[in-house]
């Protein structure tokens, strides 16, 4: 038992599954639907490909009769399978999509940047891109909610010291390691996230009010839809599966699947043996999508060699928004409790 058991007691309590759950999230579904009369839409859903974002397009078409605009943030290394997903679920669904592709060159110059100055987060940039990218669709639409495709029971939150981003930290690395100028990539500066959380525009995840089982959703996803598996958690995108199987592993010794195994054991969907059997051997990943990765960012395996033993540094060693978000930590609870900013971030960025 730790801080993440007492963490995961704390969200079932607030967050309730069953009869409990299904009336909250009914409740949601109501106010979605009145406050989006009369627009286009009445919320939006990120979308990529992968299980969660499927089942979420699902359940707020079919289950919660929402008229939801699928919203994707192309960073150019979507996989082939994350693309037919994508756009079997949207069809069969009748959902239309919005997507914002990312310049691939200077989205490839960012990546670069972030290995060149060795930290964890890697994939940070990915993570911004589509926040931001949500809130603009919503601005452009006037829609008020944002629907967020997690689970804390199936993916568990990563410790900080292995997962951080923000806008500033971005900003940084770029100025200090990249070397084409920076002028699409959507970051979200904490002037832009206050303007649209003034703008009333909230973040919700549903799921975590669903008994979310992810071996079921992922036979009924195939069943009804004929949606594929590409593997690993979050291995819908290519630059992704890189950063998370290969890089964390070998050059940080972060092994991600401690994360999503802990929470399933946590939430009873696996027993702690199971999860142990699992990580005792690394995770298996494609020599494509390390040779893939190669050949895109431009890395020869003696310039890939010298960036794996870089010295490793963190968030603390670059500027950051950090001590202003804890600094802001009573107004983010405030945020929290009005829905503006998830409690994931107020519960895991302020402290």
């Amino acid at each position: 038992m730790c801080n993440y058991c007492r963490t995961h007691e704390q969200l079932d309590i607030e967050y309730p599954t069953g009869t409990r759950g299904e009336g909250k999230l009914n409740d949601l579904a109501e106010r979605i639907r009145r406050e989006g009369r009369g627009k286009e839409f009445d919320c939006v859903v990120g979308v990529s490909g992968g299980c969660d974002s499927s089942y979420l397009l699902w359940l707020a078409k079919e289950k919660l009769g929402l008229r939801p605009l699928a919203v994707h943030f192309d960073n150019t290394w979507d996989s082939k399978i994350a693309v037919e997903n994508l756009h079997r679920m949207l069809k069969a669904l009748d959902i239309p999509l919005y997507t914002y592709v990312m310049d691939n060159d200077e989205f490839n110059d960012l990546a670069r940047a972030f290995l060149k100055a060795s930290v964890p987060e890697t994939d940070a940039i990915s993570d911004i891109g589509l926040v931001t990218t949500w809130y603009k669709a919503a601005e452009k639409y006037k829609v008020k909610y944002i629907l967020m495709a997690h689970s804390f029971r199936t993916e568990g939150m990563p410790p900080i010291g292995w997962v951080y981003f923000d806008a500033k930290y971005i900003d940084t690395i770029h100025k200090h390691f990249g070397a084409v100028r920076m002028k699409h990539f959507p970051n979200l500066w904490l002037s832009s996230w206050i303007k649209w959380m003034l703008k009333g525009i909230k973040q919700y995840r549903p799921l975590w009010y669903v008994d979310y089982v992810k071996s079921d959703v992922m036979s009924f996803l195939k069943a009804e839809f004929g949606w594929q598996w590409y593997g690993q958690h979050h291995a819908e995108n290519i630059y992704t599966a890189f950063c998370n199987y290969y890089l964390l592993p070998k050059k940080f010794g972060m092994d991600l699947r401690f994360v999503e195994l802990s929470a399933l054991v946590r939430s009873g969907q696996m027993s702690r043996e199971d999860a142990l059997r699992k990580v005792s051997t690394p995770a298996p990943l494609d020599d494509e999508i390390v040779a893939e990765a190669k050949k895109r960012l431009g890395l020869t395996d003696e310039e890939l060699q010298r960036i794996l033993e870089l010295p490793r540094k963190t968030h603390q060693d670059y500027t950051t928004y950090h001590r202003t978000f804890r600094y802001l930590r009573p107004i983010f609870w405030l945020l929290y409790k009005a829905d503006r900013v998830p409690k994931a971030f107020y519960m895991k960025y302020t402290r």
